[in-house]
């Protein structure tokens, strides 16, 4: 037992601390603003269908709110020391650049053959650098179309960036789509590399 405790520790931190919090917390806040978000989209659809009530959070369009500003706040406070910290330690530019086109294309080629490896988790493919860049830049986009939306008043410049109130839902609900996309790929992929999930846990 002790022999196996000390193999742990020597093994490598992948994940720091800091990191694993930050995520847990991100994927806690995002649950509740797309379930939540569904909810408020019910009360005035964009589009000819209604998410099926089971899969929202609120019970009702005042409630969905409170549930979505909350957890807007989380995700806002949680996302900028995610960002700081990623930034001031350099391990954004380590872990996700440089991203070129063409390790992209051959990356992705290898993946859809099944023949893309994820041997070492300290390092990520091309594939993934563009998925977790594209969500990153991804959330923000929720956020500024997010206060566009809630604040249009307060924020012209943010609703008029955003081609006024109503395209402004319009990109926020595509930014939401493309963010469940993601969750989705993201968790089929855990699933088909499970050490993923525990390095995310215990941090090696």
């Amino acid at each position: 037992m002790a022999s196996s405790t000390l193999d742990t520790l020597k093994k490598p931190v992948i994940h720091p601390v800091w990191l694993r919090i930050t995520h847990w917390l991100n994927v806690l806040a995002v649950v509740i603003l797309i379930l939540s978000g569904w909810r408020i989209y019910n009360a005035s659809p964009i589009f000819p269908f209604h998410f099926p009530s089971e899969w929202t959070l609120g019970g009702w369009l005042g409630g969905a709110l409170q549930w979505h500003f909350a957890a807007m706040w989380l995700l806002f406070f949680n996302g900028l020391v995610y960002l700081l910290i990623n930034t001031g330690s350099g391990r954004l530019w380590k872990k996700f650049l440089p991203l070129r086109p063409t390790e992209v294309i051959q990356d992705l080629i290898k993946a859809l053959r099944g023949k893309l490896q994820h041997d070492a988790l300290d390092h990520y493919n091309a594939v993934q650098k563009l998925a977790y860049v594209s969500v990153i830049l991804d959330l923000i986009l929720l956020v500024v179309s997010g206060l566009a939306i809630w604040k249009s008043v307060q924020f012209p410049v943010l609703r008029e960036l955003m081609g006024g109130f109503d395209n402004a839902r319009v990109v926020h609900f595509c930014a939401m789509s493309f963010l469940v996309a993601f969750i989705v790929v993201h968790i089929i992929m855990v699933a088909l590399v499970p050490r993923t999930l525990l390095a995310m846990l215990r941090g090696r």
